[in-house]
């Protein structure tokens, strides 16, 4: 199914919800909108799902104008971030609910809802009533109502965020397989690049309302077309540090010169984007250092966050193991000039590190 939005905007009253945009996400496959809170998300959700009318613009499926087609007559399943299941139904019933208002026969009903309930680890609660399932119980029992109706498109608005970490861990890699396993054109909204990641396919990152880009999932991660998308797309986000064109590379402002090949009509003034996971404190060959002070040291699950107080600004290193850092100690960060992002005075991409087997 090939769902398009050709101009749509939203706006509510004085407020503008969601800025001029077009968007076709790729058919069977899976599209992220990735943005934090506010962004938009929800509300180009809507507008897909036909629960909301765009303000200006138009909503096609399959080259058939649908802008203004109620939800209910349109074939779309939705989850959202509050798991809703049908109180009085056991979870046998709420699955099969799709199913049965399509007039499946009834054993392949209880055959489809057997391997549904067997994929997301629930087939032992399917004679339970919803209330008798934890949270996450819930949520998976709503994801496969979803996942039964088979509908060609599926929009799932932050299923995972109200669960615990270790229950969106598992989700998350389960979600995965199951979409790849279908062929609905899937939209999954979320606030966290490392989901995006793993899900894989195609991002569209959001910001304040506007779509600033659209691609595989991995063309936008590794070349952010402006330092917005590179920020959205980075946890945590990615540091910024100023710097000038100067004869060989670029100048860090309070720092060293970063050699690097630049536009020759690049800009004088210049933005150097340096990801978290791209700082080390073990020097390699080329290398530049940035000298600082730490000021927070984080352990997070296997990795130890550092922020640090530099002369060319703050900066956070993610480095992986257990570390132990003194509050105010000297240290010596490093990092490689190939593995920085240069961006020009207006925030729009310059250069980008070289991925292996691919242009930069």
């Amino acid at each position: 199914m090939q769902l398009t939005l050709n101009g749509i905007s939203k706006r509510v009253g004085a407020e503008t919800w969601l800025y001029d945009m077009s968007l076709a996400p790729q058919p069977g496959a899976v599209t992220v909108l990735l943005g934090a809170t506010q962004a938009g998300k929800t509300s180009l959700m809507r507008i897909m799902a036909g629960l909301d009318v765009p303000t200006t613009g138009r909503v096609a499926v399959d080259g058939t104008e649908v802008t203004g087609m109620p939800v209910r007559e349109r074939n779309v399943a939705m989850v959202y971030q509050q798991f809703i299941n049908y109180p009085s139904m056991t979870v046998y019933d709420n699955i099969a609910s799709p199913l049965k208002l399509s007039g499946r026969p009834a054993a392949e009903i209880a055959s489809q809802v057997q391997a549904l309930a067997a994929k997301l680890h629930i087939d032992i609660f399917l004679q339970r009533l919803p209330a008798e399932l934890s949270g996450g119980q819930q949520q998976r029992v709503a994801l496969a109502r979803a996942l039964a109706k088979t509908a060609p498109l599926m929009l799932l608005d932050e299923p995972l965020v109200n669960l615990d970490y270790k229950l969106r861990e598992e989700l998350r890699e389960e979600l995965t397989q199951l979409f790849a396993a279908g062929d609905s054109t899937v939209v999954y909204a979320t606030t966290e690049p490392a989901e995006a990641l793993l899900l894989g396919g195609y991002t569209a990152v959001m910001d304040a309302g506007e779509l600033l880009q659209y691609g595989p999932t991995a063309e936008v991660f590794h070349r952010p077309k402006s330092i917005r998308v590179a920020r959205a797309f980075s946890d945590p986000p990615m540091n910024l540090l100023a710097a000038d064109t100067a004869n060989g590379g670029a100048q860090l402002r309070g720092g060293p010169l970063l050699p690097a090949h630049l536009p020759a009509q690049g800009t004088p003034a210049l933005t150097i984007g340096v990801r978290a996971s791209a700082l080390r404190v073990q020097p390699r060959p080329g290398d530049v250092a940035l000298p600082g002070t730490v000021e927070l040291a984080e352990i997070s699950g296997s990795d130890t966050f550092v922020h640090v107080h530099c002369s060319v600004g703050e900066v956070v290193a993610q480095l992986t193991g257990v570390h132990d850092f003194a509050l105010g100690a000297a240290i010596m960060l490093h990092v490689s000039p190939a593995q920085v992002y240069v961006f020009d005075a207006r925030g729009d991409l310059l250069s980008a590190p070289q991925r292996q087997g691919a242009a930069a």
